[in-house]
């Protein structure tokens, strides 16, 4: 009889990093559709670009850093970097947006902080951050969802919009955002559910008046709230077979819902409640795959609890009382911020080793 002998720890899932992003691109399927279905074609368009963009920045920086681009590109680590920024921006955002959000994702976040496990912000999100600061305007272009659209873009339209910012009869990106509201008014240009009653508030009107537009139907918002059960249909699909565990999605939305009940009774008339929190933004998104980032998140079960907990209470402070309508990027950025802190204070003590004193 002979005994195989190995290090901890001894019980392993046994599959690579590639079949996990497999997973995960697979999980983003029903989001994503829902995207393409309500905004348009420009969705398509984004995800090619930002897919060719992270290939080539990742070849480059395998290269730079005397390694084969053939065994990088392998792990599919890119390609889910440019998926997650891909469907976070407009659809139809000018196409050097993506590339620069890309690129500053791919260089700057991954290989400048040392390649795949060793970033200690979430790419993705990094690169979004740098884009809404940066171009504000057309980081917040998000078209009518089909149904309020006054006119949807063709896909040549949409092909036009992305390249050039006009359609091939010389409309604007800005006259094709337009949406007829039934007012005095014959249209106004689109806001997310978000944005348009974080504006409304801010001018003084009741939540109840600023609910008034068209796009709050069902239960958040037209569009947006079927964006947000696709991801979680796909945050599901991740939890059953393994991929991520229930810890960080359940302290997440448990925490952001709990915010939201407390200030729907304290202020009814001018903080949203429970199902604009969940489903108007991109809650379910952040819940399922961008919180759960393996590198950048706490480790012990424990710490994943308190990381998203944190995120959560933050998503709703600053859409609350911050300048930005929808604040998931902000929140997991200072939540990775956070992680050593939670690591040092939760992570279990190895056997026979004391705990070190911070």
């Amino acid at each position: 009889m002979s005994f195989y002998i190995a290090s901890s720890p001894h019980h392993h899932q046994r599959r690579t990093t590639a079949k996990l992003m497999q997973w995960v691109l697979i999980a983003m399927l029903p989001g994503f559709l829902a995207q393409l279905y309500f905004f348009g074609w420009g969705v398509i368009l984004q995800l090619l670009l930002a897919i060719a963009v992270a290939l080539a920045a990742e070849s480059l920086c395998l290269l730079a850093r005397d390694r084969a681009p053939s065994t990088g590109l392998q792990d599919n680590t890119a390609i889910v970097t440019a998926a997650l920024l891909a469907v976070s921006i407009p659809p139809l955002a000018p196409w050097w947006i993506i590339v620069i959000g890309t690129l500053f994702s791919i260089v700057v976040v991954k290989h400048l902080f040392g390649g795949v496990g060793h970033n200690i912000f979430n790419p993705a999100m990094a690169g979004y951050v740098v884009l809404l600061i940066s171009f504000p305007v057309q980081m917040t272009a998000w078209m009518p969802p089909t149904g309020l659209a006054t006119q949807a873009p063709s896909f040549i339209d949409s092909l036009y919009l992305f390249l050039f910012q006009f359609t091939s009869e010389g409309f604007s990106l800005e006259q094709m955002r337009r949406v007829d509201t039934g007012a005095m008014l014959d249209a106004v240009v689109m806001a997310t559910p978000l944005d348009h009653l974080k504006t409304q508030l801010s001018q003084g009107a009741t939540l109840s008046e600023a609910m008034q537009h068209p796009q709050f139907t069902g239960l958040a918002g037209m569009g947006w709230q079927w964006v947000n059960l696709g991801y979680l249909l796909g945050g599901l699909l991740l939890l059953q077979q393994r991929i991520i565990q229930w810890h960080i999605p359940v302290a997440l939305i448990a925490s952001l819902a709990f915010c939201a009940l407390l200030g729907s009774i304290l202020a009814p008339d001018y903080l949203p409640g429970l199902s604009i929190h969940l489903f108007s933004g991109a809650t379910m998104f952040a819940a399922f795959f961008i919180a759960t980032d393996p590198v950048s998140a706490a480790t012990s079960s424990k710490g994943k609890l308190i990381y998203a907990g944190l995120i959560g209470v933050l998503i709703y402070v600053i859409r609350s009382y911050g300048g930005y309508p929808d604040a998931v990027a902000f929140a997991v950025l200072l939540a990775n911020l956070c992680v050593p802190v939670i690591d040092q204070y939760t992570r279990p003590v190895t056997y026979g080793h004391r705990k070190e004193q911070g």
